[in-house]
């Protein structure tokens, strides 16, 4: 018999919440996986990371099995210095910390910076694990439509001095992800980006950039906010997960040494060290770069595959917006409940994400869907969208 556990009135709250993605584990053989935000199995360097951890192993033994871990480790925090000054992020090492993966790097951001007073700046919609994560600190959003060109910072601007002029609290930090975001796939234009830092100064509020797809550009990769922030305002995210495996756990946050030096306090997991060491090992022979360029390649004609089939399944009525690079294409389809939708699409052998899991009130983007082109092949893409096309239809009486 399971024990009377007196949770925590903020524990309790989790109960009253559908959690997102459990229906993940219910996803019947052979379903097309158009919900998964990872990359496809063809695209994880597996033969590459085992011959390092061979490699790592024969030459250190034990080392990074210990809780000390090992010579190489870091390695790999001069590897992500280096990556990011290509990329003209110049990041002292006292004003990085790697973590295990880019949700750390959230959580331990939020665990530093935000307590039950603070307002949180949001996109509309957003990442949903970096929604939960905030939820833990603070219960004080406010939540900036997206469009084409990624945040609405004018309407940020409007919310903004809304709050000053109503002597209201003004937001402690804006969470955004400005390249190719999770889940619409947009990318904040120049001049937004510009925006939002000139914001910052005017209202004293810190940017947390999460650029988890940011190298994975079709064309050009955009400056991140951080390369463009001369107040070093900025807390950068930065993930492995994405171009190289997302179970290897190695993400990191640049930032100010002050709250560098208090994130790693807290961050109590002892480093990570064999999965540090291994991807230090691994980057030691990868040819990154070239890795790099081959997934933006397979992700360019996936994506090309999805677009072609939404064009020739989807009602006209249904709009998308049309990603430049990462993982994802968000699709409004009018007259539609996603989450309804999601057991008969399911039934008939493909799987999406219903947007509303994207949002702060789970009430808005009810004719929205979250559908990724990393995962499957361009054959299995195009048959999956033939297949949510006729489920739409018979939705919608057709």
């Amino acid at each position: 018999m399971e024990p009377n556990i007196p949770f925590s009135n903020d524990i309790q709250t989790v109960f009253t919440h559908d959690p997102p993605g459990q229906w993940l584990s219910k996803l019947p053989a052979g379903c097309i996986r158009l919900n998964s935000g990872y990359p496809a199995p063809s695209l994880v360097p597996s033969q590459e990371l085992k011959a390092a951890a061979a490699r790592l192993l024969d030459e250190e033994g034990d080392k990074p099995l210990q809780y000390i871990g090992s010579p190489r480790t870091p390695a790999l925090a001069a590897y992500i210095q280096t990556r990011m000054a290509e990329r003209d992020m110049a990041v002292p090492g006292d004003e990085l910390l790697v973590t295990s993966g880019a949700c750390q790097a959230i959580d331990l951001a939020a665990r530093v910076l935000l307590d039950k007073e603070a307002v949180v700046a949001i996109e509309s919609p957003t990442y949903m694990e970096a929604l939960e994560i905030f939820q833990n600190y603070t219960e004080q959003f406010v939540t900036v439509p997206v469009d084409e060109y990624g945040m609405r910072t004018d309407m940020l601007e409007q919310q903004l001095a809304e709050r000053r002029r109503d002597g209201r609290p003004l937001p402690r930090i804006l969470y955004t992800i400005p390249t190719f975001q999770n889940p619409t796939g947009t990318t904040l234009s120049a001049e937004r980006r510009q925006h939002i830092l000139a914001l910052a100064a005017e209202y004293d509020f810190l940017v947390v950039e999460d650029d988890a797809y940011g190298e994975l550009a079709f064309g050009d990769t955009p400056a991140t906010l951080k390369a463009m922030d001369s107040a070093n305002r900025v807390f950068y995210i930065g993930s492995l997960s994405k171009t190289v495996a997302p179970g290897m756990r190695i993400g990191w946050v640049a930032a100010p040494e002050s709250a560098i030096t208090v994130m790693s306090w807290l961050k109590k997991d002892l480093g990570h060290p064999f999965g540090q060491a291994l991807m230090a090992a691994y980057l030691e022979t990868a040819a990154f770069g070239d890795r790099v360029r081959r997934l933006s390649d397979a992700y360019h004609s996936k994506r090309d595959a999805m677009l072609a089939a939404l064009a020739a399944h989807l009602p006209e009525s249904a709009s998308w917006y049309v990603p430049e690079g990462g993982y994802f294409v968000w699709v409004n389809i009018p007259g539609i409940d996603a989450a309804k939708l999601l057991p008969e699409a399911m039934e008939a052998g493909v799987a999406f994400v219903p947007g509303q899991y994207f949002f702060l009130d789970r009430e808005s983007g009810a004719g929205c869907l979250r559908l990724s082109f990393s995962y499957e092949s361009e054959e299995q893409i195009a048959e999956g969208i033939r297949i949510l096309g006729a489920a739409v239809t018979k939705a919608l009486g057709k």
